[in-house]
């Protein structure tokens, strides 16, 4: 067998043995196919799909369906257990009322609480006292010394009887912060109206 003379004719590297040493060990082999990998993109962002698609389903479960009868989760709950709802809802808006008592010892000096009870309440807008005058629950003394103060009317019981209703003057009190809201935030209207 010849050996072709070093060196080469066609200026052309590719047939010149001298850089054999640098060419890879596996040229002219065809290229290994590798099974596909579990964790590609596709694979990835399916799982993550599902997985979002998974919380937010519980989460709407969990907020449709309340777990213990005894707890309310949502506005609409309170709304529902307001006295006279619909009167309520038109005219003002629902709340809950905390009753308690406190006693004071002098001596010595101590502050007892009583366990609070709460039951469901409404408060008036105060452009809307005129249901409360009209069903003669308050007199027009009530409502002028109440305007007066600027403040409005609360409840709680059912309007359509006398005995069973208490109605109070009530005064918006701007000292109570949101402690839910991120600081600075302005605290939400109810029905965006804010005249109460």
């Amino acid at each position: 067998m010849k050996r072709r003379p070093r060196g080469n004719p066609y200026n052309d590297d590719r047939y010149d043995d001298r850089y054999d040493e640098y060419l890879p060990p596996n040229r002219g082999t065809p290229p290994v196919n590798k099974p596909p990998s579990w964790f590609n993109a596709t694979v990835l962002a399916v799982v993550a799909g599902i997985f979002v698609l998974g919380i937010g389903v519980g989460i709407a479960f969990s907020a449709a369906t309340p777990t213990n009868s005894t707890s309310l989760v949502t506005n609409l709950q309170i709304d529902q257990q307001a006295p006279n709802a619909e009167v309520c809802i038109q005219n003002g808006a629902s709340a809950i009322s905390v009753n308690t008592r406190f006693y004071v010892t002098l001596v010595p000096f101590k502050v007892y609480v009583a366990q609070a009870g709460m039951e469901p309440a409404c408060i008036l807008r105060r452009a809307n006292w005129t249901i409360l005058e009209q069903r003669k629950l308050i007199s027009p003394d009530q409502t002028r010394e109440c305007r007066n103060r600027m403040n409005t009317f609360g409840y709680v019981g059912n309007l359509d009887n006398k005995d069973k209703v208490s109605i109070d003057c009530v005064y918006q009190s701007e000292n109570a912060k949101n402690l839910f809201l991120p600081s600075g935030a302005a605290t939400p209207t109810i029905g965006g109206d804010d005249q109460f």
